[in-house]
């Protein structure tokens, strides 16, 4: 009895965990609700490869009327549609996952077996992360080719208020280029007509963290990102989607209603979001800012920003910079949201799984 006793302890872990049969069975029951599994595979890969196939052919056709296939504008904009319609069928993909057994019938049957209801839920969690976060990796490398090898040369040159600085210059560098090319930057700074040497020495150290800016976000919105930058992005792509598939699986174990779910997060990404995002609301600032969308946003990485219509400089925080028109929250609230939203619903979800009556 003694040497059974440690045992027990890891019996009682072992009854919510769930095991990989229970998994493969829950990713079974996704994978074979084929119009859902469509409409996740369309919206999440297939406007990246359209639009990427149709310029590739139309270069090819036409070089001197149509571009190359990728470009940095290009880039952006799938990504950052790619987060749109990712989020969005990660929730519908979500919201099925927690409401399969409830609509199917099977709920009470699943009970009656004696399986614990916690590893029924949290085995959803891998099996519908494992079709989604796929899904977004191979529209996301579709994208990353296209740009690397069918995209626009490197600029080695960057416009900063009318003057051309030469490219990849940190802060202290392009101070320092300015202050040895005096008669250029004065076309970029206000010192009035006929200035003198010392005028603009002075209005390029009062300036520079504003010229640094602007260069930074030109040199962003005219270059391809570099492959650091776009594996921070992919891992921005897939904790996006991520959060969007445990907002569904969690409301939706809630609601028990897949439908009310699935339109109550679209409506959350696409018209709350952009308001709360780009607009103060008069003593609700820190209400915005709870919102996980407005936390992702100002996580953005530094290659997308400059394409999601910001109203300014955000900050930076692991080469990223904030994509808000409203004030930036310090990084430790921004984390705290992103993981709030992941382990809240979680809790609510297993929660709602563990109470509801057979």
């Amino acid at each position: 009895m003694t040497a059974s006793m440690p045992a027990e302890p890891l019996r009682r872990i072992g009854a919510w965990l769930p095991t990989w049969p229970l998994i493969a069975t829950k990713h079974l029951e996704l994978r074979k609700r084929r119009g859902l599994i469509i409409v996740v595979a369309v919206l999440t890969v297939a406007p990246t490869v359209l639009i990427l196939g149709l310029r590739l052919i139309l270069h090819a056709v036409d070089p001197a009327s149509y571009g190359p296939a990728g470009g940095p504008g290009v880039f952006q904009a799938l990504a950052n549609l790619m987060a749109e319609f990712g989020f969005l069928s990660a929730a519908a993909l979500g919201a099925s996952a927690g409401t399969t057994d409830l609509s199917d019938g099977m709920f009470r049957h699943l009970v009656i077996t004696g399986r614990s209801r916690l590893a029924l839920y949290l085995a959803r969690i891998p099996a519908g992360l494992a079709i989604i976060l796929p899904l977004v990796a191979v529209a996301f490398a579709a994208l990353c080719l296209t740009t690397s090898y069918a995209g626009l040369p490197q600029p080695t040159s960057v416009n900063v208020g009318g003057i051309s600085v030469p490219a990849h210059f940190d802060q202290a560098e392009l101070q320092s280029w300015l202050l040895q090319h005096p008669q250029q930057a004065a076309t970029a700074l206000p010192v009035g007509p006929s200035p003198d040497t010392a005028r603009i020495r002075s209005a390029i150290d009062q300036n520079i963290t504003i010229l640094y800016g602007d260069y930074s976000s030109d040199e962003v919105g005219g270059s391809n990102p570099a492959i650091n930058e776009m594996a921070k992005i992919g891992l921005w792509l897939e904790l996006e989607v991520g959060i969007g598939f445990m907002a569904g699986l969690g409301l939706g174990a809630l609601t028990g209603q897949r439908t009310l779910t699935t339109i109550t997060l679209i409506g959350l990404e696409i018209i709350v979001t952009p308001v709360l995002a780009q607009h103060v609301v008069p003593y609700f600032l820190d209400g915005q800012r709870l919102v996980v969308g407005v936390a992702m946003d100002q996580l953005r990485p530094a290659g997308l920003a400059s394409g999601s219509g910001a109203a300014g400089p955000g900050i930076h925080l692991f080469g990223g910079r904030g994509a808000l028109g409203i004030p930036p929250m310090p990084t430790w609230a921004m984390v705290s949201v992103i993981v709030g939203w992941i382990v809240g619903w979680s809790v609510i979800g297993a929660w709602r799984m563990m109470t509801r009556d057979a």
